[in-house]
């Protein structure tokens, strides 16, 4: 379904529906990350050492960077949500924060981390605007985290969580992506731990994306699963009936603590995924499964007006049919989706690069 309507009433179209791509999913939350660079190696994201970067020359700055942000606002996003990589390796990245926090039309202006950089940094991105912080915690464990992501930074993460609320963050999430034969009997203790601290806990199934090559489905604890664990302990758990396009299905305890689970490996929500992803170089992805992206640094750099920029994305928006975690799911054999071969001839099918 394309939208064909003149400069004032699209303008006016915009304000009030959004943009719905074919499926009627509207363009509505920006993910951008700011760097493909990261301080840690995840198993299940970045489990090589050594990776191709993106060029320093074509990373978008700030003013760049901001300047896309506030046309996808015009277009209707306003969820947008800073990512990696590592996006507190991006030096100055306060400042980007502050000049995003000016535009009105961003209603949630939220960032990913993994938290080693975070207890040095959390007052000045407070203070720059930043309304939200989540923290990707897979394990309370130190020797365990330590294997999980090949360094030993566990206690600089956990000093990053305790600075969030320190400094006066109001929403602080921690998502945990749970894999069977790793830490899978941590669940209640990650809930414990987020419930003492004031954060709502969000477990992700693992998913086959990206830097995931040792991914199997074996490997993947599912929704039902954790469920099943959590309900073993606590009892009776409630569903959140919320009227959201928001990844995670939440849920209620008997004691009242909420929390989400993400189940995108077996039970996707494309129908109402509305995100799409901006590299730090400048490539708008559709979908985190997304094989190829569109190019808005060129157009960007090359002198082409906001009107022109603005129309390559609605063009690209209007037309979008990805579906991408569905599909995965509909196969019969489903192995790893990208070999290592194949992410090093194009980073940009890293999930370090697009932001997960």
């Amino acid at each position: 379904m394309r939208i064909e309507l003149p400069g004032l009433l699209m303008e006016h179209f915009i304000e009030q529906h959004s943009i719905p791509d074919t499926f009627g999913r509207p363009l509505r939350n920006l993910r951008v990350s700011v760097t493909d660079r990261c301080n840690l190696r995840c198993q299940y994201c970045m489990p090589e050492e050594e990776y191709v970067w993106l060029p320093r020359e074509d990373l978008l700055t700030f003013e760049e960077l901001s300047e896309l942000v506030g046309i996808f606002t015009e277009l209707g996003v306003d969820k947008v949500r800073l990512t990696g990589g590592e996006p507190l390796l991006r030096r100055d990245l306060p400042i980007l924060v502050k000049m995003l926090a000016q535009n009105p039309r961003v209603k949630d202006l939220a960032m990913t981390t993994n938290g080693v950089l975070l207890a040095e940094l959390a007052k000045a991105l407070y203070d720059a605007g930043l309304h939200r912080v989540t923290v990707s915690l897979d394990t309370l464990r130190p020797e365990r985290f330590k294997a999980l992501t090949r360094r030993g930074m566990h206690e600089k993460v956990l000093n990053g969580i305790k600075a969030v609320r320190e400094v006066g963050f109001k929403e602080l999430k921690i998502d945990t992506v749970v894999m069977h034969g790793t830490n899978e009997d941590e669940l209640i203790d990650l809930l414990e731990y987020g419930w003492q601290i004031g954060a709502e806990v969000r477990f992700i199934e693992y998913m086959d994306v990206g830097g995931a090559t040792q991914w199997s489905m074996d490997k993947v604890f599912s929704r039902v699963e954790i469920l099943e664990v959590l309900r073993r302990w606590y009892g009776r758990i409630e569903p959140v009936i919320e009227d959201s396009s928001a990844p995670a299905q939440r849920y209620l305890l008997p004691n009242g603590v909420m929390f989400g689970i993400i189940a995108s490996t077996t039970t996707p929500f494309c129908q109402t995924c509305d995100r799409s992803r901006l590299t730090a170089d400048g490539m708008w992805y559709l979908c985190l499964y997304a094989q190829n992206g569109i190019d808005l640094r060129k157009p960007l750099r090359g002198g082409a007006s906001k009107e022109e920029i603005k129309s390559i994305i609605v063009a690209g928006w209007t037309q979008r049919r990805d579906r991408g975690a569905e599909e995965r799911k509909e196969l019969r054999s489903r192995g790893v989706f990208v070999p290592i071969e194949g992410l090093k001839k194009d980073p940009h099918l890293e999930m370090h690069t697009r932001g997960g």
